[in-house]
């Protein structure tokens, strides 16, 4: 089965909220799928048939941290996901998620991206965090509109980055976060050594193994 992945662009929109209200109960109108393309025109990425049909699509954006504080570092957020049901099972959730994850790093730093899952969505929440390596950060009470809960799922996409030969738009701060903690576990471990050999100066015991064997 033929299926073509690009990036989605004003054109598609209506048959994007079509494949939304086919596939979803949360539903969003054109608008909503309006403001995502015009302000991060990068980020969303739709599947279309042979014929040109749209089958699938991922709706993404920019976090909210980094719309109020415009940092460097900047966190993504994946508003939908969709694919109709004559195209399951090809694997284009997960190319899709992939492309958007790419994208955000490419076009935006991006480190981190959130998304929310019903938690009665068990192929859904398998998808995230088997496949694509989300993990929860917490249970969000009556987040739908219908009164159910929502996982609240993030994924580290610095990992993602390295797996996958992303070049992030500023890799220096990219991967700050992770250097960081290489140089504090690299402090930690010289530290310990260093008080070791402390220990044997001041005549103090030692707790090393081979200390006063011959």
């Amino acid at each position: 089965m033929s299926v073509n992945l690009r990036r989605a662009e004003v054109d598609d929109l209506r048959a994007m909220q079509m494949c939304n209200q086919l596939c979803l109960p949360e539903n969003y109108q054109l608008k909503y799928f309006i403001y995502h393309i015009l302000s991060w025109p990068q980020l969303s990425y739709v599947a279309e048939d042979h014929k040109g049909n749209i089958v699938g699509y991922v709706l993404a954006k920019l976090g909210e941290e980094y719309e109020s504080q415009h940092e460097e570092l900047a966190t993504g957020h994946i508003t939908s996901l969709a694919v109709k049901r004559s195209h399951r099972r090809l694997g284009l959730a997960q190319k899709l998620m992939n492309l958007a994850a790419r994208a955000m790093i490419e076009n935006y730093n991006t480190s981190l991206v959130s998304l929310h899952v019903r938690v009665s969505n068990r192929a859904a929440f398998s998808l995230y965090k088997n496949v694509l390596k989300f993990e929860v950060d917490k249970r969000e009470p009556k987040y739908y509109a219908d009164g159910e809960d929502a996982f609240l799922m993030k994924r580290d996409l610095m990992v993602f980055a390295e797996q996958h030969d992303v070049k992030p738009a500023v890799p220096i701060i990219f991967f700050a976060e992770k250097l960081k903690k290489t140089l504090e576990i690299t402090s930690d471990v010289l530290d310990g050594t260093h008080r070791k050999n402390r220990d044997h100066v001041d005549g103090k015991p030692c707790k090393c193994k081979n200390h006063g064997r011959k």
